[in-house]
């Protein structure tokens, strides 16, 4: 029976050919669209979605359309892969079955459902539902195939629509509202502007915080030459007080052993990885959260990783002496000291679901760069989890001191087990062992003053994690959604800190619509959109209910629309200011000229004409310096996840 197999992308379908044909799959070539084929099979792959939903031609003028008419707009599916689609219809003419073979996720499997009005009506088609491309697994996907899931395809379709008609209704009305039109239009939408108001909450807190003092009082203590400390238990918030223990204390030459315990205890390895604790560690390595996820899909789709978007952190049965002895490849001296540290059962974290395992290795392979680093994090947190617990030894003490308490703590490794192939940060502090009763030798009293910090700027990796916990956006989303804000130069930087105009828009629909920026009612619509993918409602019950949501956001913000739009525009002046002019004195802005294309001009022109050519592609922004050289600001451009700092002046040496 000749069979046509559809995959989510031509490395995808290379590989998958390879696999079931044992490596006799020939490549040919239709309208320009690679394809595989051996014996009666004919192997596929397409470039993610081949439609785009968007609204009819007659929708698209910004001026022309009110912003609030998109709600009640039926958006249509435009082909955007022509020559896919002419090279499906004409593969398919004579084949008996169609297998979609694309992610086994809700996206997945909206993208195999859009291809299937391009088949003929008689075919079969079937689903190969798999978690790594490998041959086990998609030998065993292909001898198990499935029926389409549509309650799923629906659900993921409810997302498009819904996010298609918030985000351009909201995004046409704050930039029409503000005059940001063109390449500066300013987008809002429904995961996206939650998630940037919980990163200007944030630098409110930090803004508005006023650091509160208080006193430590440590005693550096001495026994048989081993120095160690013991702490006052409490943070003092009286100098007065801190001034009075300091005095008694400082007179004082012993003090006496209260209480001391030592035990042992064991340490866990971390869990399995899912996505959100995956893209957190990735952040930590200085890696971008759409980075790490580019990088763990082209990793997945080459066969070495499992599939990337899960929220389970349980493994299933899986072969995994095999994949270490696959591991012993690339890191031959960490697995032999996995097999000699190997526990009885893997750890589990508390996150189980049934469509994907955790991510993991599954196959080895020479790499470099950024993909070698991501794949040692992947491959270093597996040999992690079936490795034995860690020993360490914690010892505490009580030494009272002309009759007060301090508090010595002490910790150290004992054995290190599954710290050796997955290193963390481990603080060691050590103190000796003590007696009850034991006189202790006072070398030291210090007085520390310090204070009160402010809450912690986000980082990718804490942003994802707390999106998760409010239900922002999906394991496959939340990336995407960070990707945005930094693209539309909402926010900057590796501990992420706002722009001007992300204040500005987050503050206007607040006093708007406080509802678009709160993610309780992002994180409901989400539910929804499950209980689509479960059978309990339906496509257009959830699509309705957010569009009447939608229709009173927009009572509100058509009523303060004129406020809106002149905050917002205040704030874009500030962004776009580029210092002091060096030749005049005037204000350096960023412009555009006739044919868009951004420069830095003087606002006394035309009495001075000074102006600075810029980057035309990635952000730009002041850094509040000046060329020490020639005067000129100096600017930061950020592009393609690299950062740099440059004199304006393209003249200065």
């Amino acid at each position: 029976m000749k069979e046509l197999i559809i995959c989510e992308k031509n490395i995808a379908a290379r590989r998958i050919a390879y696999i079931l044909s044992d490596g006799k799959a020939k490549r040919a070539v239709l309208y320009g669209v690679p394809y595989y084929y051996f014996d009666d099979k004919i192997v596929i792959g397409l470039k993610g979605h081949i439609k785009n939903l968007d609204f009819p031609k007659e929708y698209s003028s910004w001026e022309k359309v009110e912003p609030k008419k998109l709600i009640e707009v039926e958006p249509i599916k435009k082909l955007s892969q022509k020559r896919i689609a002419m090279a499906i219809k004409k593969i398919a003419k004579d084949v008996k079955r169609v297998i979609i073979a694309t992610d086994y996720d809700r996206e997945g499997e909206l993208i195999g459902v859009e291809i299937l009005d391009l088949l003929p009506k008689n075919v079969e088609i079937k689903r190969a539902r798999f978690s790594a491309i490998t041959p086990n697994e998609i030998k065993k996907a292909f001898e198990n195939l499935e029926e389409i899931d549509f309650n799923l395809a629906k659900s993921a379709e409810a997302r498009q629509y819904i996010d298609l008609i918030w985000g351009a209704s909201l995004t046409r009305f704050i930039s029409l509202a503000s005059e940001q039109l063109g390449k500066d239009f300013l987008s809002v939408g429904r995961v996206q502007s939650p998630t940037l108001a919980l990163i200007v909450e944030r630098e409110k807190e930090i803004q508005n915080f006023i650091p509160k003092p208080f006193w430590k009082i440590k005693v550096v203590l001495a026994k048989n030459n081993e120095k160690f400390e013991a702490e006052y238990p409490e943070k003092i918030w009286d100098e007065k007080k801190a001034n009075e223990i300091y005095e008694t204390v400082k007179k004082e030459c012993y003090g006496i052993v209260e209480k001391f315990e030592k035990k042992i205890e064991e340490s866990y390895p971390p869990p399995p990885f899912d996505t959100t604790s995956f893209l957190k560690e990735a952040s930590s390595l200085g890696i971008s959260a759409p980075q790490a996820m580019k990088i763990a899909e082209e990793l997945y789709m080459n066969g070495l990783i499992s599939y990337p978007r899960t929220d389970n952190t349980v493994y299933p049965p899986l072969p995994f002496k095999n994949i270490l002895n696959k591991l012993a490849k690339v890191f031959p001296r960490e697995v032999e000291e996995v097999f000699k540290m190997l526990r009885k059962k893997p750890v589990a974290g508390k996150k189980y679901s049934k469509d994907h395992p955790p991510i993991h290795p599954v196959d080895a392979g020479k790499l470099d760069g950024l993909h070698a680093k991501i794949y040692e994090l992947i491959a270093r947190r597996f040999m992690a989890t079936l490795s034995r617990n860690a020993i360490l030894e914690r010892k505490k003490a009580i030494v009272k001191v002309a009759d007060i308490n301090f508090e010595a703590k002490g910790q150290i490794i004992r054995e290190k087990n599954w710290m050796k192939v997955y290193p963390v940060r481990f603080d060691e502090k050590y103190i000796p062992d003590l007696e009850k009763g034991e006189k202790i030798k006072i070398m030291e009293v210090k007085k520390i003053k310090d204070e009160t910090k402010p809450p912690k700027r986000y980082t990718q990796g804490s942003l994802i994690v707390e999106m998760e916990k409010l239900g922002l956006g999906t394991k496959a989303t939340r990336h995407e959604i960070i990707g945005k804000l930094y693209q539309r130069d909402y926010i900057r930087g590796r501990q992420i800190k706002p722009t001007p105009a992300a204040f500005a828009v987050v503050d206007a629909l607040k006093k708007g619509a406080e509802i678009i920026t709160k993610p309780d009612m992002t994180a409901e619509l989400e539910k929804e959109m499950d209980r689509i993918a479960e059978g309990k409602k339906n496509f257009e019950e959830v699509v309705e209910e957010s569009k009447e949501i939608l229709k009173k956001a927009f009572e509100i913000l058509e009523a303060n629309e004129e406020k809106i739009g002149d905050e917002i525009k205040k704030a874009m002046t500030k962004q776009n200011f580029f210092g002091r002019c060096n030749k005049c004195g005037g204000e350096l802005t960023l412009l555009k000229s006739s044919k868009g294309k951004r420069f830095i001009g003087c606002s006394n022109f035309p009495k001075c004409n000074n102006s600075y050519p810029l980057p035309q592609k990635g952000s730009v922004y002041f850094s509040n310096e000046y060329c020490k050289k020639c005067g000129a600001p100096i600017i930061t451009i950020v592009y393609k996840g690299k950062k740099w700092k440059k004199c304006a002046n393209i003249n200065c040496n």
